[in-house]
């Protein structure tokens, strides 16, 4: 038998400990989906579709499944914990092509974080019975809230299992909660569901420019299932493992959202629940008054996206110190604490670039936290494009052990869904597309500088050289 297999489960021998079975992959899946999007963004989908709330996420989970299939194939056939850059660069071989969709990945998890962010700052406001509707306080809150998720960062975050465990119960206590409320709601007559049936949109746009307009932002509520395939070279078994949990995680979470919508438009008027920044509360509110639930639930909230933030930004510092180790970014961002050993330049970077997406929403007449989540959708859903069609592409590459199979059509599909989303066609917010063309075009500039300085005073060619590499924590980093 070779050393670098194990007998027919087509695991390969790896650096890093298997410790994850199906149950704590499952709860893996579930609890980085959910968060930030659903606690969120559920008013404001409310508000581009009217009581048809349910829609957008019934698209969005459609999208997300399909995708996910591409992502099963990609993981198994290559369990490696470098997810989509790994793929892109076995599939087109092209290096500039490869950091694009590192450093595009790298920017979902800032803007994400700083989605995350400002839904901390309202529900933190609301907890405490301050103005949430006064945007210069939600800014300062956020902007605090930022930076100490950086000087956690800083001190260095061990990932744990188990930790994780808690985290997602608590995420999903709330979500159980809001839909508990509306069973009770149900019985005691006051909801309405003939609302779920009525679209209603701003500016008199098609039902079909609504709900794809929706679905944009609705995604960001989706995304997450991606990361599990990082944890590839933990699990047990991954190739047998990994279809059943992630099908089954991206199916319960589809289930959650789609009950949450459907009581949120039945309990709440569509227009009161589009203006909250924090919808779920207004829903346990109006349902519940004489309840004091409503008084956990922002807090619960604020926990929920507070893990989102601090998991986006270890990820987004991490990518950034990654690609700057390999030297297609400058290396002063690969600097690392002496004593922490942590990256802080990367840590720093980031954060910088999230205190500006803060401030420039904040001015914006669109509401920030759909800017910032519409954005983190519109980034993600064109590295998924890009994923979709590495799975046709790399149909090619035979392996001799088994490994999952999407059925061809899906990866099809997958992709033209996905770029479809990724175009003005769905009328998503111009400003989405201003966002993330200044975060990718800070990412050329950065590649352009780093081939320059390598090619002039290194003679060294600029390019990815390990890219199953990008992410990890190299050097001791932790």
């Amino acid at each position: 038998m070779s050393s670098t297999a194990q007998v027919d489960t087509g695991e390969e021998r790896t650096e890093l400990r298997r410790v994850m079975g199906p149950k704590l992959l499952l709860l893996f899946i579930v609890g980085d989906i959910l968060g930030t999007g659903v606690y969120a963004l559920t008013g404001k989908v409310a508000s581009e579709v009217g009581g048809a709330a349910w829609v957008p996420f019934l698209v969005a989970f459609a999208i997300a499944m399909i995708t996910a299939f591409s992502y099963l194939e990609l993981v198994t056939k290559y369990p490696q914990a470098a997810g989509a850059a790994l793929y892109t660069h076995k599939a087109f071989g092209v290096h500039f092509l490869t950091f694009i969709v590192a450093f595009t990945v790298m920017c979902s998890g800032i803007t994400s974080a700083s989605t995350a962010s400002r839904a901390f700052a309202s529900n933190l406001a609301k907890g405490f019975g301050l103005d949430s509707e006064n945007t210069s306080l939600i800014m300062v809150l956020a902007l605090a809230f930022m930076a100490v998720v950086a000087l956690v960062n800083l001190r260095g975050v061990g990932e744990s299992v188990k930790a994780n465990i808690v985290l997602t119960l608590v995420e999903l206590s709330g979500l159980l909660l809001v839909i508990m409320v509306g069973f009770f709601a149900l019985t005691a007559g006051k909801t309405d569901f003939s609302r779920t049936m009525v679209f209603e949109s701003p500016n008199d746009k098609s039902a079909f420019l609504a709900v794809t307009a929706a679905t944009a932002l609705a995604f960001f509520a989706m995304v997450g299932f991606e990361d599990s395939v990082n944890m590839a070279e933990e699990t047990h078994d991954p190739v047998r493992t990994f279809p059943k949990m992630m099908i089954t995680g991206i199916g319960i979470t589809g289930v959650i959202y789609i009950l949450v919508a459907l009581f949120s438009v039945a309990i709440v008027p569509v227009g009161e629940l589009g203006k909250s920044e924090t919808p779920l509360v207004t829903v346990v509110e109006t349902a519940a008054p004489s309840v004091p639930i409503d008084t956990l639930l922002p807090f619960i909230s604020m926990f929920a996206v507070a893990n989102s933030a601090l998991i986006n930004m270890l990820m987004a510092s991490r990518l950034l110190y990654g690609m700057a180790r390999q030297e297609v970014l400058p290396p002063v961002l690969g600097k690392v604490h002496p004593t922490r050993q942590t990256p802080w330049a990367a840590i720093a970077f980031t954060t910088a670039l999230a205190f500006g997406l803060i401030l420039y929403v904040s001015g914006a007449s669109t509401s920030a936290t759909e800017l910032l989540g519409g954005t983190t959708s519109l980034l993600l859903l064109g590295v998924f494009t890009v994923v979709n069609i590495c799975v046709l592409v790399l149909r090619k590459d035979v392996k001799d052990r088994p490994h999952f199979v999407a059925p061809t059509a899906l990866p099809a599909l997958g992709a033209l869904l996905c770029a479809f989303f990724v175009t003005p066609l769905t009328g998503r917010d111009s400003a989405q597309y201003e966002i993330a063309g200044w975060l990718l075009l800070i990412g050329v500039v950065l590649w352009a500088i780093t081939w320059f300085a390598n090619r002039a005073l290194r003679s060294k060619k600029t390019y990815i050289r390990h890219p199953e590499d990008i992410g990890e924590r190299e050097g001791g980093v932790n």
